[in-house]
Parts: C-alpha cells; structure tokens; sequence
C-alpha cells in the first residue's frame, strides 16, 4: 500500500498540525492523523475496513514521536506534575496493548463508528457535566491506587483502539480534579508515549507482514512533520488563556467528529 508523492506531501504538512495540536491540546496527533489517513486511502483504492486499521495503527506509531517530543518541550517549560503521572504509566501501558489487540480483532467499519461514538459523548460530557468549561474551584482529593490503575487501563486501551493518545480522557479527567488547560493538556502527552510504543508493539507483533498494520511512508511523512510542529509551537506553551484553551480544545474535538462523519 503506497501513497502518491503529492499525498505524502500533504502527510508532512499535516503532520506539523499534528506537532501543533500534541503541544497545545495533548491529542498526540490521532485526532488528525486518523481522519486523513482514512480519507486518503479510501481515495487510493483501499478497502474501507482495511483503511481504518491502517490509520489507527500508522496514527498509534506517530504519536511515540510526538509525545515523546512534546512531553520534553513540556518537562523543559515546568509544566508536568510527576506525582500524578507516575502511577499511571504502567497500567496505561497495559491498557494499550490490549486496545491494539482487540482493535486488530475489530471490524475496519465497526472502529470507524466507535471513533464517531466516542468523539460525540466526549464533547457532550465535556459541555454538559460541571468542571471542564469552567476550572473546578477545589481539586478532588488524590485517587486511590486501584482507581487510579482502573482508569490508566481504560484510558490505555481506549486510546490505542482507537489511534488517538490518552488525552481525549486525560484532559478532562484531570481539569475537573482542578487542573488549570495548560497543566492538564501538559500531562497527557507523556501518558501518550508509554501507550503508542505499548499499542504500537500490538499492532506490529500481532499483525501481518515486517510492519504489522502501520503504513512505513505515511508513518515517516507523518513524524517529520510533527517533530517540526512541535518545535514550533512549544513556545505558545501556557501563553493561552484559560476559558480560550477549554474551549479551543472542545472546537478541535467537534471538527474532527464532523469530518469523521462527513468521510
């Protein structure tokens, strides 16, 4: 499966968005590597179901660059809380393979509506349910350790399943325990890391083929570009206003949802 080299083109510019948006909102790039991918090899004469597969897995192997990129720029800016990290890491690890495997497993069209699905009670939660439009005014108190290992394998292996980095569940879990954007959006691309290197180890070894299911070229356009997004962007870390971050973040989300939609 190989894509023209105009469509690669366009892979490394978006792929800088992708560097944009890891820095900024913590989606590790999933957010916009699946809905292009999938467009772009559907218009290539790939099957539907195949397509989706390609493009989460692809998307999964993008992200170990730009979260691991994105939570340097962050560790340098101060911006990471270690002690909420920390016990996370390993059932976020654990969760993504999982998430790989049971995507492996899943119908191509069946993975298509559960990133529509999940994109759509995102964004409604996240406007209905008190604390992420507006800063709690006291954080809750710490989570115990089996909630806390609960959550990171959820938060794992959803996002491996679907391609699309922990922050999707990170983010707005962390900004009602009151968690300012910035923070929030900070702590969840080195929780991205651990899960794309754990998903994208699912997605080689349990597939088909010298790579599995993630597409090398599109891979490769992909990363370049979103290392150079990142390195550009870093220095908008915590420059935007609070409400503005929120709300941004949820625009991104519902633009995504539409074009998923639309495809």
């Amino acid at each position: 499966m190989h894509l023209p080299i105009d469509l690669n083109l366009l892979l490394l510019a978006f792929g800088g968005l992708a560097g944009l948006t890891t820095v900024l909102f913590g989606f590790g790039g999933g957010f916009v590597a699946v809905p292009l991918l999938y467009a772009m090899f559907t218009a290539v004469g790939t099957a539907p179901a195949q397509a989706m597969h390609v493009a989460v897995a692809t998307s999964t192997a993008v992200m170990i660059v730009g979260a691991g990129f994105a939570s340097l720029r962050h560790a340098r800016a101060g911006t990471l809380d270690m002690g909420q990290l920390r016990p996370l890491i390993l059932p976020v690890s654990l969760g993504a393979v999982i998430g790989a495997r049971a995507a492996i497993s899943f119908g191509g069209e069946g993975l298509r509506a559960a990133f529509i699905a999940y994109l759509g009670l995102t964004i409604l939660d996240c406007l209905f349910r008190p604390g992420f439009m507006t800063r709690a005014a006291r954080p809750a108190r710490p989570m115990r350790r089996r909630a806390t290992a609960l959550i990171g394998l959820g938060i794992g292996a959803v996002a491996a399943f679907l391609g699309v980095g922990g922050s999707v569940m990170t983010v707005p879990l962390l900004r009602r325990r009151g968690a300012d954007m910035t923070t929030a959006t900070a702590m969840a691309s080195p929780l991205s890391l651990p899960m794309a290197v754990a998903g994208t180890i699912g997605y080689v070894g349990l597939a088909e083929g010298a790579t599995g299911q993630v597409d090398a070229g599109a891979f490769l356009a992909l990363a370049i570009g979103s290392t150079i997004g990142v390195r550009l962007s870093a220095p908008l870390i915590g420059r935007l206003p609070d409400r503005l971050h929120a709300r941004a973040y949820l625009v991104l989300l519902t633009l995504v949802l539409v074009v998923m939609v639309l495809l």
